[in-house]
């Protein structure tokens, strides 16, 4: 099958690729030239496990290329995804612009009967706006051609979205009576299906509300043991014993039960505001969802709070993590991105250590000290702070680290170490939820 994938981010660019793996020809379209130009170039703009592998076999193969002119991919394409950004606005609803300009810019150099897919999340009621607007614009071209609208949210984890979208438990797909995308569909998804992996189909709206449903239950499963980490420092208790008590129970599960310093990333942050602005533009009320959010901004506030007050004047600060999570370099809602500017702020001096986010991170954070190893950024520091769960962080040196140290203050906001083995080593514990 021949299909456009409009956007190259983390979504369009996963997908592209690993459509073309599965055996579709696949164009990849963006509009930024330079994003375009090393795409072409067999370079990975995202950093991703197993990524670069995929796009550059397939280059090869030539059944995956990029162009920035969607009219370009048109002519051939049999399913188009729109796979853009909906980042969140002031008010928490997603802003559509582009996947309108999208769906838009189809209609308009559409030659031939084609699919349009959703990929991008977005709010529910998206898809009949997107169909509205394509039959507009037909009707204004006087063609006659068929472009159905279908949601097919994506459920992919950075740091593992090739495996996710290879192996995926579940691929959902939203369409409201017709037949034919239903059948285009099929086929489109026919290398996963055989092998077992199910094709859920439902109602366009469902489809558009299940991602956002998602990663809202996900994010709160987060939030609610964020919230006992607290009850946790205030009573003596220790959240990893009581994570581990409730995951063994297959009721509730292990995963998502770790206490840390929240939420960060483009979709948990994002979709809990949508599913919060949502709310608000139905009368519907969410109070779960906006309690939530409300604990991911006190537990980051609260757990910084504690760092900021022990901190001497015009003290060095080695930070180790700036990406959101372990295996991406991903820098979007990154507790880093609230930490550096107070601390800069306040007079302190920074220095950090990413095993991969560190050039993202330099085009937004450019005035402070990047150094090569994590012992680097910790060398005469007074305060240490982990902020990423990288397995390099997990497997410190702790006595060299305390040697390496001005002052004693170790702040663990992933809980990746254990107290005891860091009071051993010298230092002072800070961790969350455990006394």
């Amino acid at each position: 099958m021949n299909i456009a994938v409009v956007g190259t981010g983390y979504v369009g660019l996963v997908s592209a690729a690993c459509f073309a793996e599965l055996g579709h020809t696949v164009i990849g379209v963006d509009i930024d030239k330079e994003k375009v130009r090393k795409l072409k170039n067999g370079e990975c703009t995202i950093y991703e496990p197993g990524l670069e592998e995929v796009l550059q076999r397939n280059l090869k193969s030539g059944r995956l290329s990029f162009t920035t002119d969607l009219t370009e991919a048109l002519p051939a394409a049999t399913v188009v995804f729109s796979a853009v950004a909906t980042p969140p606005n002031e008010d928490f609803s997603a802003d559509l612009k582009a996947v309108f300009i999208v769906a838009e810019t189809v209609a308009q150099y559409a030659n031939h009967d084609l699919v349009f897919v959703n990929k991008s999340t977005v709010p529910v009621g998206t898809g009949k706006e997107c169909e509205q607007r394509i039959q507009r614009v037909l009707d204004q071209r006087g063609e006659k051609y068929r472009i159905p609208v279908v949601s097919n949210p994506e459920f992919l984890r950075e740091g593992c979205a090739v495996r996710d979208t290879l192996e995926p438990d579940r691929i959902v797909v939203g369409i409201n009576g017709n037949n034919w995308a239903r059948k285009l569909m099929d086929e489109l998804y026919h290398p996963l299906t055989r092998v077992g992996k199910p094709l859920l189909y439902m109602d366009r709206e469902s489809a558009e509300i299940v991602k956002y449903a998602s990663n809202g239950f996900l994010a709160t499963k987060i939030s609610f043991i964020n919230m006992l980490s607290e009850l946790c420092e205030k009573t003596g208790g220790n959240i990893r014993d009581i994570a581990q008590g409730m995951g063994l129970d297959d009721r509730i599960g292990p995963r998502f039960l770790h206490a840390g310093i929240g939420y960060g990333g483009s979709c948990f942050p994002k979709d809990v505001k949508a599913l919060i602005a949502l709310s608000n533009e139905t009368g519907i009320p969410l109070p779960i969802v906006q309690a939530t959010h409300d604990i991911n901004d006190h537990q980051r506030k609260r757990f910084f709070d504690k760092f900021l007050s022990v901190l001497p004047a015009s003290a060095t600060v080695g930070i180790w993590g700036l990406s959101f999570k372990p295996k991406t370099d991903d820098m979007r809602e990154a507790p880093s991105l609230d930490l550096i500017p107070m601390l800069t702020k306040a007079g302190h001096t920074v220095r950090v250590h990413d095993p991969i986010a560190m050039e993202n991170a330099k085009k937004i954070i450019p005035d402070i000290e990047y150094a090569e190893s994590p012992m680097a950024a910790a060398k005469d520091a007074d305060a240490v702070i982990v902020l990423t769960e990288w397995d390099v962080f997990r497997g410190a040196d702790l006595h060299e680290l305390a040697r390496d140290m001005k002052g004693p203050h170790l702040f663990d906001g992933r809980n990746i170490y254990e107290p005891k083995e860091v009071r051993d080593a010298g230092l002072t514990y800070y961790g969350i939820g455990i006394s």
